[in-house]
């Protein structure tokens, strides 16, 4: 997979403030922004859990935690859905 290296400043007291390492935050940010993506409807779940690290199961037992739908389908899509089964 390819990867594009984004960089962000933040306060050199951050790490410090978080007590977290760097690799911690980067993680964080990551998982965050995924989560964000994914619930704006901007990435699929699939790219979602791609961009932050986890497996989709992993990502999908994140979303659940953080009380954050895994289906993104309104209930027209299902009665829209199950009308063509007929």
């Amino acid at each position: 997979m390819n990867t594009q290296p984004i960089t962000i400043d933040l306060p050199s007291d951050i790490l410090l403030a978080l007590n977290e390492t760097e690799a911690e935050l980067k993680q964080g940010i990551k998982t965050s922004l995924a989560m964000r993506l994914y619930r704006l409807q901007k990435l699929t779940i699939g790219k979602a859990a791609q961009l932050s690290g986890l497996s989709r199961f992993e990502f999908e037992t994140l979303l659940s935690e953080n009380e954050i739908p895994i289906s993104n389908l309104t209930i027209d899509d299902v009665i829209d859905d199950s009308l063509k089964l007929k």
